[in-house]
């Protein structure tokens, strides 16, 4: 596609509600060129939702239609000033959805809260961005949320939900079954904000990155081209729609495409939705992508599948029967992001047929940056960068510059950090430090936050260091630390198919972690070096704070929580320290 049919893309960009409009009433959204659009478009699938009890429903875009409006005129009822804030907060659901065309519809601004955060985060935001309204959805705990919710912010609580949490709110059934659709149109300006996401914060105070309606038509209109995405096509919703790139894939990529989506009910269900679903796009983090891996070596030894797959007549049936048996064998599209993932694990999957692509972006740019291309894929690489996008090296620090048409308007009630984030040219400084090769590949090797000094007065940076250990897969999380120390070292969690209780799997496994760790050793400075790799008990989760909602590391919290120790392993003469 030519720079010149990129920039038309953007000429034309409709708003969100715009395209559902178009989506509800059988219109062609732009750039549609299937016959299916038309009258039948309104009784096509939008939504299969699965209910607690195993039941399921399906909703077509004039029903959604429906309850949308109905929600919209209620929400106009309320007299809130134009452009309110109205947070949501559930795990993922066709309500959400529904809710946030309906913030948009009504006029109001939506601020998506992740459903795992504590009070102290829930209060944060809903104070820090003025919330007059919140949407409560399918929710794990209540107890936590519910004292972190100002005093004074009204409650609307979404089909699914927990039954706490209805009390002193009204539910979404009651207020769609005693109010009228709206029958108008409203369209709102593009430059109008359309939400403000907080980023996950691994450290301090989140802040609220402010995105207008253009940069979500934006992201949506050229996704679109790039991954020539159309109605034909399925997904699965199952990461955080709170997170700017499900968001991105799921809901904008449904609105200006027409594609259905299937929901996931919980962890539990989540093959059996996966199945159901049979994506042709699926996105995932890459601990997703390990743990699809774990249950098939659970089932198949890795070195009897690794003899098979060498075998051409049977790799190809082999790949098809462990792709279906996980839901995956209808993927046209596979996408991983978030976080680095090992080139042992890209290969895997593309013996088995898929070709996982790499995206590099964040919540300022709309999940819009980088990516890797069919068969270009270089390992260590997050690929070219996106269409109409722009990205250099800041020459002074080696920091990733980004210029983006989805680039964030700036950060709420911060001019002082948003001058910092987006400089005089319009480049969105990354706090990512990397490398672009001569075809314009680019490379991550570090976060400028992230670096630390040892003892020794030398700098480190950890992100590089980890990727060459995730090489083995055996090794699910990892974090390189060492401030303050003499040397580094790698904490390591283990994958949880792992017999650490086996003997022999056990010494084996020290036998190769540590000749990977004098591997890794012999490419890095003296001063990066690794005293010892330690091998430890938690899995690292959001719920014991030392991961954040989209499963980055918490490097200050898994520091503290380990730092008791560190002395000790230290002085170990072991080079793997298994706890």
């Amino acid at each position: 596609m030519q720079t010149s049919e990129q920039e038309k893309v953007l000429q034309q960009v409709i708003s969100p509600i715009e395209a559902f409009y178009q989506n509800e009433k059988g219109r062609r959204t732009p750039y549609c060129t299937s016959d299916k659009y038309g009258e039948n478009h309104p009784q096509s699938l939008c939504f299969t939702q699965p209910w607690p009890d195993g039941s399921l429903t399906e909703y077509n875009w004039q029903e959604v239609g429906n309850e949308v409006r109905r929600m919209a005129s209620y929400l106009i009822s309320q007299d809130y000033p134009a452009g309110s804030k109205i947070a949501l907060m559930s795990s993922n659901c066709a309500h959400w959805i529904m809710a946030d065309l309906a913030i948009w519809m009504a006029g109001h601004i939506s601020v998506p809260l992740y459903p795992v955060l504590n009070t102290k985060t829930v209060n944060q935001i809903l104070t820090h961005c003025e919330a007059k309204l919140m949407f409560l959805g399918k929710l794990d705990t209540w107890d936590a949320i519910d004292a972190g919710i100002p005093e004074g912010v009204e409650r609307i609580t979404l089909p699914i939900c927990p039954e706490a949490a209805k009390q002193g709110a009204k539910q979404w059934q009651d207020i769609v079954a005693t109010n009228e659709p709206l029958t108008e149109d409203p369209i709102p300006e593009l430059d109008d904000i359309a939400t403000i996401i907080y980023t996950s914060g691994t450290t301090g105070m989140p802040k609220g990155v402010m995105h207008s309606h253009r940069n979500l038509g934006a992201v949506a209109s050229l996704a679109k081209l790039m991954y020539d995405i159309g109605e034909e096509d399925r997904m699965l919703s199952y990461l955080p729609l709170a997170h700017v790139a499900e968001r991105a894939a799921v809901e904008l990529g449904q609105l200006y495409s027409g594609f259905p989506v299937w929901f996931a009910n919980n962890l539990t269900t989540f093959g059996e939705d996966l199945r159901r679903a049979q994506p042709t796009l699926f996105f995932a983090v890459p601990r997703i992508w390990t743990k699809f891996q774990q249950q098939v070596l659970a089932q198949i030894p890795a070195k009897k599948l690794n003899l098979m797959l060498k075998i051409p007549i049977v790799k190809g049936i082999i790949g098809k029967k462990l792709l279906t048996a996980m839901g995956l064998n209808r993927v046209a599209g596979a996408i991983s992001g978030a976080a680095p993932i090992s080139t042992s694990l890209l290969e895997w999957y593309k013996k088995l047929g898929i070709e996982i692509l790499e995206g590099y972006a964040m919540s300022e740019n709309m999940a819009y940056s980088h990516a890797t291309r069919p068969g270009d894929s270089q390992i260590g690489y997050v690929g070219l960068p996106s269409p109409l996008v722009d990205c250099k090296i800041d020459p002074d620090n080696g920091e990733i510059l980004v210029k983006s048409p989805c680039n964030m308007v700036g950060y709420y009630k911060e001019p002082g950090l948003t001058a910092e984030a987006i400089n005089e040219e319009g480049y969105l400084h990354t706090g990512d430090k990397g490398e672009i090769d001569s075809a314009g590949r680019l490379k991550i090797t570090g976060r400028i936050k992230e670096i630390f000094k040892t003892s020794k007065g030398k700098y480190v940076a950890p992100s590089p260091i980890e990727n060459s250990l995730l090489i083995n897969s055996a090794i699910e999380q990892i974090c390189v630390t060492g401030a303050d120390l003499t040397q580094p070292m790698a904490l390591l969690v283990l994958a949880e198919n792992v017999d650490v209780n086996n003997s022999d799997l056990k010494a084996k496994l020290t036998e190769e972690l540590d000749a990977l760790r004098t591997s890794v050793n012999k490419g890095l400075d003296h001063h990066e070096n690794l005293k010892c790799l330690v091998i430890v008990r938690e899995q690292w989760t959001t719920e014991n704070n030392l991961m954040t909602p989209t499963l980055k590391l918490k490097r200050t919290e898994i520091d503290s929580f380990y730092s008791d120790n560190f002395d000790t392993w230290m002085s170990s003469k072991e080079s793997i320290i298994w706890l």
